[in-house]
């Protein structure tokens, strides 16, 4: 297992009960974390004195409270800067764990010997774009928020890398790359039924589907799976997602998020408390408790 283990700027201090206690800089935040299935006995102080906490609602989304919160601030990773700031749900702007994955990907551009070009799609505020142009990479970075792109930018600014070569581009992934393929003359979308009679295993690692964000455009290439493939969607909320749904209507094996979810809270419990739960055991107890609310 990976462990973002390089910051200063970030920190977990405790979590538990459903929710994670973080420093931010010098920002103390409360957020809902469903991985955090056990109990905490809250002893750490920023539990009660936190500058924000978001709160869900029961009916979908949820609210924060930041009053004592600045409306942003930087957060610096080694030789990057972040700007960070409360979002809806519960997000901050920068997911602190991909901290492993740029570094991963720094060394290997840095370690390449020759110019290394970098697609990023759902590329979101740009973390990775920030870490790889800082290595050297040129970078392509797509969103189709415009806001987004815009705080990339912004990250790329404050980490003096505004004259990086980096093209910016806001649009819809999947047409972009449609596109992009098309003048590549490669393999065209129309041609995924083909491709998909080939697959055993499809994995869903991007965020369509998930609550806040598009559905997938089309689902047809299901139909072209051979049968007995599997589908499993990486996504936990919703649970049960349309991807899920249409595989299992078409037979396929279908595997939702909460497989990643819980096994990835297993290793955290165990890392966290030294416990040494059993894997497939505490998974299997784990899934069948999820499955039956």
């Amino acid at each position: 297992m990976w462990i973002a283990d390089g910051w200063e700027d970030y920190e977990l201090l405790d979590c538990g009960g459903g929710e994670k206690l973080e420093r931010w800089g010098k920002q103390i935040l409360v957020r809902p974390d469903p991985q955090a299935i056990w109990e905490t006995p809250r002893t750490n102080r920023g539990w009660r004195n936190a500058q924000g906490r978001y709160y869900r609602s029961s009916s979908g989304g949820g609210h924060w409270d930041k009053e004592k919160l600045p409306e942003s601030w930087t957060v610096n990773y080694k030789d990057l800067k972040f700007q960070v700031k409360p979002m809806n749900f519960k997000h901050t702007g920068l997911f602190p764990e991909q901290a492993v994955n740029w570094d991963f990907a720094c060394e290997k551009i840095k370690n390449a010997g020759r110019p290394i070009r970098v697609l990023n799609l759902f590329a979101y505020t740009g973390g990775a774009t920030v870490a790889c142009a800082a290595a050297g990479a040129q970078v392509c970075h797509v969103d189709a928020a415009k806001g987004m792109v815009n705080w990339a930018r912004e990250n790329a600014r404050v980490s003096g890398l505004s004259d990086a070569p980096v093209r910016w581009i806001i649009d819809d992934c999947a047409k972009f790359v449609e596109r992009e393929i098309r003048r590549g003359g490669d393999v065209t979308m129309d041609q995924l039924p083909q491709a998909a009679r080939q697959c055993r295993v499809v994995v869903n690692a991007t965020p369509l589907g998930m609550e806040g964000f598009p559905p997938f455009a089309d689902l047809s290439f299901l139909g072209s799976l051979p049968a007995g493939a599997a589908v499993f969607d990486l996504i936990y909320a919703p649970r049960k997602t349309e991807l899920y749904q249409a595989a299992r209507a078409r037979g396929l094996i279908a595997i939702t998020g909460m497989e990643l979810l819980v096994q990835q809270a297993i290793l955290a419990f165990n890392h966290f408390t030294g416990a040494g739960l059993e894997q497939e055991a505490t998974r299997r107890e784990l899934l069948a408790l999820v499955n039956e609310t």
